[in-house]
């Protein structure tokens, strides 16, 4: 059993006696032909604590193994707190020097600590962890450092040493993950939720929920690790579920944490808990997609007094009102953004209505998507018809018949009945004072919440995890939900300003901020010189009521 690692990876070895060697090792190709080296035995575990212990240690070793520190001039960490002292100290005073006897000595990035800086100190998120201000200092660091260049905690303190002049150590952000405890979580999304409340008014209303998994490089399980449906097509990788709430605008308002086998309808209950516990809504109305819709969880959210927009699948409805959808030509007719869009409004049941469109553009793209579908299942069939071969598609499935117990055959049938739903869509809803327009409007903002996904996912890469125990998983997972609301409260800020602008050119605009540190060579003066700014970055610092300045200054010893 392996757990891959960037090139080395880490290496299980069972004993007869049922002892367990954790080792790293190496591929090695040698004459066409791959050999495992073993670069180093990290130890025997007799237990499954020393397991978590010994592999936790492994990725230590591997990153440290692959990381090469370079000496810095002066000591990591006094170099950006010196920078900033002497930005807020500097006089007007004519700097008189002679250019050639300037040399760099060292360049540092502060673009991502002004700005992203001030909105983590601006969200309160500084008083988490006060108790002790080293882990305070390491976890605002970390947090930044994630939204910069998201990598393993090792790789992370070393970039923060070479790029920003910050030491902190391997063990320090350890230690400060040990003490993000589930209090100091609780304590994070309210200080999150009321942050956005801040930036709407003091009013949300709207909320959107989804749920993704996430995927470890580890094959084992544990309370929190199970298997189970991967979003991420993991399916031999032990997993997470984590289920996100956030606003019309993408902000997040929190988030839990369930064990990979969970269901995601199931999911339901400790979010209302949480809704109804932790976050002052007049009202509260829920939006999520068609994983959610049971009798059980709709009894639910109409028993705590929440109103909901939930997707339908239509095809599952009874057939007098699949039959009822797809008679009705729509009531309502609009033009949206080029696309033709009808709308039907039916009373469902005493509580729910349903909302169906029909959609020009969706209707187009569903044909283009089915008959691709088809295209591939006619190459597969010109070379087998063999069922074995396309019964386990469910892409195909829904298109074939058997032509006798081992051969299949295109459908014809089912392929009309398919295209009858083309550009369908439905909704679920116990909301009577909207228009139709409106609740699949609301509905539509569910992109917010998978843009979010998208961001953690990708942007901050939250998966794959690679750390092994409960508590530090929560932790991993609580430093990128702050990470990913700063990310949201800044796109927000800067919207309001006209300035629409994606999380990468933000972070590539912010990562070009720096600051050159010069020292004379007859004198051993030190001068900052900060880089010309790139064009977006006045707007940045501006909409958080800041000044970027390029002009020079003294660097200030301390």
């Amino acid at each position: 059993m392996g757990f891959y690692l960037c090139g080395m990876f880490i290496r299980i070895k069972t004993y007869h006696n049922n002892h367990q060697a954790v080792q790293i090792v190496e591929n090695i190709r040698d004459k066409g032909k791959v050999h495992q080296k073993i670069l180093r035995h990290v130890g025997r575990a007799q237990s499954d604590i020393e397991l978590l212990k010994l592999k936790e240690l492994a990725a230590f070793i591997i990153t440290e193994m692959q990381v090469k520190k370079e000496p810095a001039i002066f000591p990591v960490s006094d170099l950006a707190e010196m920078v900033k002292k002497s930005r807020q100290e500097q006089d007007q005073t004519p700097i008189q020097v002679n250019l050639r006897q300037l040399r760099e000595e060292h360049r540092i990035v502060t673009g991502i600590h002004d700005v992203y800086g001030k909105l983590f100190d601006d969200a309160g998120f500084g008083n988490l962890l006060k108790s002790c201000p080293v882990s305070k200092q390491v976890l605002r660091d970390i947090t930044l450092a994630r939204i910069a260049r998201p990598c393993s905690k090792m790789a992370s303190a070393d970039m923060l040493s070479k790029d920003f002049g910050i030491d902190h150590s391997l063990a320090s952000i350890y230690r400060m993950m040990d003490q993000l405890n589930q209090q100091e979580i609780v304590r994070l999304q309210t200080l999150a939720y009321e942050q956005t409340r801040r930036l709407f008014g003091h009013t949300v209303s709207v909320l959107f929920y989804d749920c993704t998994t996430l995927y470890f490089e580890s094959f084992t399980e544990d309370e929190l690790k199970e298997f189970g449906y991967s979003k991420d097509h993991k399916f031999n990788q032990s997993q997470i579920l984590l289920a996100l709430l956030v606003t019309t605008e993408g902000l997040p308002v929190g988030y839990e944490v369930f064990n990979g086998s969970m269901f995601e309808g199931n999911t339901l209950e400790a979010i209302l808990h949480k809704v109804k516990t932790q976050y002052q809504l007049s009202r509260a109305i829920f939006v999520a997609d068609s994983g959610l819709l049971s009798k059980e969880n709709i009894k639910k959210l109409e028993k705590n007094n929440i109103e909901y927009i939930v997707g339908a699948r239509l095809k599952s409805l009874p057939q007098q009102w699949q039959d009822k959808i797809l008679d009705s030509k729509g009531q309502i007719k609009e033009q949206q953004e080029g696309d033709t869009i009808r709308h039907s409004s039916f009373q469902y049941d005493e509580s729910r209505h349903l909302i169906i469109s029909h959609s020009q553009k969706r209707a187009e793209k569903d044909k283009h998507d089915r008959d691709k579908a088809i295209e591939r299942l006619r190459a597969k069939l010109s070379k087998s018809s063999d069922m074995k071969n396309l019964i386990s598609n469910y892409g195909y499935q829904k298109y074939i018949k058997s032509k006798d117990k081992a051969k299949v055959e295109i459908d014809l049938d089912k392929v009309a009945k398919d295209a009858q739903w083309d550009g369908l869509h439905g909704v679920f809803t116990n909301i009577t004072n909207f228009p139709p327009q409106q609740i699949l409007e609301h509905y539509r903002g569910l992109w917010q919440v998978e843009e979010s996904f998208r961001i953690s996912k990708h942007d901050l890469k939250m998966r794959p995890i690679f750390h092994w125990t409960p508590h530090r998983i929560k932790a991993h997972i609580a430093i990128c939900f702050m990470a990913f609301s700063l990310i949201r409260t800044l796109q927000f800020k800067l919207k309001k300003q006209y300035l629409t602008l994606s999380p990468e050119k933000v972070r590539d605009e912010l990562m070009r901020v720096q600051s050159s540190i010069l020292r004379h060579t007859k004198t051993d003066e030190r001068f900052v010189v900060p880089s010309k700014s790139g064009a977006h970055i006045s707007g940045i610092y501006k909409t958080l009521e800041m000044q970027y300045s390029s002009v020079p200054y003294r660097l200030c010893q301390k």
